[in-house]
């Protein structure tokens, strides 16, 4: 792997020649970056279109070999045409590794930057190609056998209860959003409350061995509550909790900087598991009427497939809850039906729908690649998400 060479200042006395030197050599590093995206502002409309079809190809998972530590070696400036003005501008749009430009949008990236769709299009294949010079990305064509052996290597965080991990064969996995929804008490943040003590688990143990981020937008997220349940599971509370980093969002503007952000902050609090809960709660009650429909369709849109690709590149399981609407027109079956559209649910890898029932819930799975349409029982006690015997069982004792 080819770096563009960085010219060192010198430590001597008498090194003003050496310093010419790489003043020119910064110029010259400038000069190109600068004349690189003036060459791409001028590029046919042909080309144009393709750079931009080809920068929102999804991005191929993270290799289970590679962890993300590796990546402290790799700078912005090692990508191919950019250099210290483009990565000033970068810094201040808040893009501060490779990993950050391989995820971003081309339109955020082009308005953040102040630079054209096709310019902001070469930088980010340019990172996804440097991440993948690098082994952290796998190739963009690999065989479905290949496929299939990194599938099986895929990490699981339990939920805490082995019917809800048979229903989603093994646990919530990474590289996916998954997506709970249901109405109010259905159990969608005691499940989130409970994988946020299941996550910091030996891999051995469901777990994931990592942190958690735990995005609240409703204002739901009670610490006593994963100190009950890490102390009916037998887990040092205080080590449970350190191991949670909580976001209080208070608008939907909030939530989509966050979302924009979220790559520093996983590297910050090394975390696997992130919960957003809810998704649109914020954009619901800011948007209403028909007319603000479309742009917070939109922003919604922006915010899950943001999610999407940081789960695959950053090999990180997602959880979003979503909330449910009634249908008044429905005289058969279930008139309640999730919130958000079409927009969520294409975005959602997984969905799952919660209910009530009598003093148990119900989940039921709704939308899957691969995992059987089949709803199993649960209960919510003081261990969190548990199975309905054992909860009868610690009721009794």
């Amino acid at each position: 792997m080819m770096y563009r060479m960085r010219t060192k200042k010198s430590t001597y006395s008498n090194s003003h020649i050496q310093e010419e030197k790489k003043d020119e050599s910064e110029n010259t590093t400038e000069n190109y970056a600068d004349d690189t995206v003036n060459n791409h502002d001028q590029s046919g409309k042909e080309d144009n279109d393709n750079i931009v079809m080809n920068a929102e190809i999804s991005l191929t998972t993270l290799s289970e070999q590679s962890p993300i530590n590796d990546l402290t070696n790799l700078e912005i400036q090692d990508i191919e045409g950019i250099g210290p003005t483009t990565s000033k501008k970068l810094r201040e749009a808040g893009i501060f590794s490779v990993m950050d430009l391989a995820v971003a949008g081309v339109e955020d990236l082009a308005v953040d930057i102040n630079a054209s769709k096709e310019s902001a299009a070469s930088f980010i294949m340019a990172a996804q190609k440097l991440l993948r010079d690098s082994d952290v990305l796998d190739k963009e064509f690999i065989t479905a056998d290949t496929a299939l052996k990194k599938r099986r290597l895929l990490l699981r965080c339990s939920t805490g209860s082995s019917m809800l991990d048979d229903l989603f064969l093994g646990g919530i996995e990474t590289q996916a959003v998954t997506e709970l929804y249901g109405e109010f008490g259905s159990g969608k943040s005691q499940i989130c409350h409970t994988m946020c003590i299941t996550a910091g688990q030996p891999i051995e143990s469901g777990g994931l061995n990592s942190g958690v981020i735990y995005i609240d937008t409703e204002g739901t997220f009670r610490p006593e509550r994963l100190e009950q349940i890490s102390s009916s599971r037998n887990i040092d509370p205080v080590n449970a909790l350190q191991n949670v980093a909580v976001c209080k969002v208070y608008n939907s503007a909030h939530l989509e900087l966050i979302v924009k952000n979220l790559g520093k902050y996983i590297d910050d609090y090394k975390a696997k598991l992130v919960v957003v809960d809810s998704i649109i709660s914020l954009h619901r009650a800011e948007f209403s009427g028909r007319g603000t429909l479309a742009d917070r369709q939109q922003r919604l849109n922006s915010i899950m497939h943001k999610l999407l690709r940081i789960s695959e590149i950053y090999n990180i399981a997602i959880i979003v809850t979503n909330q449910v609407q009634s249908t008044p027109d429905t005289f058969f079956g279930d008139p309640t039906k999730p919130t958000g559209g079409n927009v969520i649910g294409h975005a959602s890898t997984y969905r799952v729908y919660l209910r009530k029932s009598g003093e148990n819930r119900v989940a039921k799975m709704i939308d899957s690649p691969y995992h059987p349409y089949s709803e199993v029982r649960f209960t919510v006690n003081e261990k969190g998400a548990d199975n309905v015997d054992e909860g009868k069982k610690s009721k009794k004792e």
